[in-house]
């Protein structure tokens, strides 16, 4: 199937960039702890509409939103 404009879109989306309203979160997040306080967040996400999946992170090392293909 393929993927919605609204979920083009978000794949492009900026680190602080909201999940669209079609977007709902899948189980809880998750946490991971660095040294000094550096921890990072990820949470996924699935589309109502076309069933594409997410994963937001806040990790300054990765992309802020990915979208999984297959």
């Amino acid at each position: 199937m393929k993927i919605c404009k609204l979920c083009e879109e978000q794949s492009e989306k900026a680190r602080n960039g909201k999940p669209h309203e079609s977007l709902t979160k899948v189980d809880g997040a998750r946490i991971f702890k660095g040294h000094n306080k550096r921890g990072f967040e990820e949470q996924d996400y699935q589309c109502l509409s076309c069933k594409a999946k997410f994963t937001h992170s806040t990790n300054k090392n990765d992309l802020a939103w990915t979208l999984w293909q297959g």
